[in-house]
């Protein structure tokens, strides 16, 4: 994206001076600050302290704090300690152990003369990876946006409402749930996007400088507003990021979104959650009781950051002297609250599940074994019918829950029940790939004994489906 005129990515290496550089977020909207991250501390501190921020952008910002630890040392104790210091940075974004895990794999069988060139040009990966699978996601979200423009009167814009801050500068480029906004945007939909002032950091105030420099009309509202703005029907949408996502679509993202997925439902607006496969945590079930919710400074609520009368940033302090804070970082939003999920999986080696680097032990399904699928399968008829006669026998070579091999797709979470797992519809892997089915077809799935493949049971009562 932009800054005044020039492109940038959230970070990018300097292969002069031989260091990462990043935009440091603490100063923004305020001013636009380039710094250097030259060592090993100088990166566990830019992830704690927020210099960098957003899932996507922490699993990246890892990658090259790995290559320059090995760059420093390039031995297993100091890989280790690289490992340890990086991850203790910040908890509850999976990125961030999913960027530090691959590159521990992909590093430990070389020999230590060749980790450091290995790591950098690692880093160079995941970091362009992201940027890719970010513009992909927006394709997808940008679907679900001329949908809805379709049905509105000419001229009248599309209203979404975001929460917290994830666009491009949470990401490396293009951000999560504001690629499919920009993409609108460039393709002369009419737009306008809410934002929630996110607090305590007001992450809403780095979302509306972003929109603001590309053009995307929007307005900057308190996080309570949004309620009341679709009792009045004044949002089509919702479309959040996320910093963890499980295995059964428990979403965890910044403090408030759950409210604001309670809201969405009591008023009937889809809810709608944009993540890199990265984001998925394939060991959690239970968002609720499983992620660990960071608990950050109480500072960050009794002050507020912001441009004093004198033209300074400074904080002021709004709480009376000696009020104690609280200050959880992220809530989880329960699955049944999420209308769908937007995302992009990357098909790797055949046969192995998109969301993880080989040799990454696979989770365990959960699905019921249903009855036994009979072998006829559906027809592309199927896609414009919702009374398939038969059921589809149609192997998937990811077949772990959700996230099918090479799949772009909107994952409708109305799909999903209780130890089911749930592509709805979208592509699938071979011959099927590209075709749509109805969501009630593919409710309930059994496992081969192949690994890693699965087959849609059938469909109707009495015959394993529901």
């Amino acid at each position: 994206m932009k800054v005044n005129g020039t492109q940038y990515r959230s970070l990018w290496w300097n292969d002069a001076a031989a260091v990462l550089e990043i935009i440091d977020q603490r100063a923004l909207p305020y001013s636009f600050v380039i710094q250097p991250v030259r060592s090993l501390d100088d990166f566990t501190a830019a992830i704690s302290e927020m210099r960098v921020r957003g899932a996507p952008l922490i699993g990246a910002t890892a990658a090259y704090g790995m290559a320059r630890a090995m760059a420093d040392d390039p031995s297993d104790a100091h890989m280790a300690r690289a490992y340890d210091l990086l991850h203790a940075t910040r908890p509850t974004a999976v990125n961030l152990r999913w960027a530090l895990d691959r590159c521990v794999a992909a590093l430990r069988p070389l020999p230590e003369t060749d980790r450091a060139e290995a790591a950098l040009h690692l880093a160079h990966a995941i970091a362009d990876e992201d940027v890719e699978i970010n513009r992909r996601i927006g394709e997808h979200g940008l679907a679900l946006i001329r949908d809805i423009a379709a049905r509105k009167p000419p001229g009248e814009p599309v209203r979404l409402l975001t929460h917290c801050n994830a666009g491009w500068i949470a990401t490396v480029d293009w951000g999560t749930a504001t690629s499919p906004m920009y993409q609108a945007h460039d393709a002369g939909i009419p737009l306008h996007v809410w934002v929630d002032e996110t607090r305590p950091r007001n992450q809403g105030a780095l979302t509306s400088w972003e929109l603001g420099s590309h053009g995307v009309p929007h307005t900057y509202i308190t996080d309570n507003a949004g309620g009341h703005l679709m009792q009045h029907g004044l949002v089509d949408m919702v479309i959040t990021g996320t910093d963890r996502t499980t295995r059964t679509g428990d979403v965890c993202n910044k403090i408030g979104t759950y409210l604001k997925a309670l809201a969405a439902r009591d008023n009937g607006v889809p809810f709608y959650v944009a993540l890199p496969s990265p984001t998925i945590d394939w060991s959690v079930r239970d968002g609720v009781s499983e992620i660990p919710i960071e608990e950050r400074d109480a500072r960050e609520v009794t002050h507020v950051q912001g441009t004093l009368e004198t033209g300074e940033i400074g904080l002021v302090q709004v709480t009376p002297p000696g009020t104690p804070g609280g200050n959880p970082a992220f809530d989880v939003t329960p699955s049944r609250l999420v209308t769908g999920l937007i995302t992009v999986c990357v098909r790797p080696a055949k046969r192995a599940c998109p969301a993880f680097p080989p040799n990454t032990p696979q989770p365990r399904s959960r699905a019921r074994r249903p009855q036994r699928a009979r072998s006829q399968a559906i027809t592309p008829a199927a896609r414009t019918s919702n009374t398939p006669k038969k059921t589809a026998s149609l192997p998937c070579t990811c077949g772990r829950a959700w996230a099918c091999a090479a799949a772009e797709v909107v994952l409708p979470m109305r799909a999903v029940k209780a130890r089911a797992c749930f592509i709805g519809r979208g592509p699938f892997c071979g011959e099927t790939e590209n075709r749509e089915y109805p969501a009630t077809a593919f409710r309930r799935w059994k496992h081969r004994s192949a690994p890693y493949s699965c087959v849609p049971a059938p469909w109707r009562r009495g015959r394993g489906g529901s």
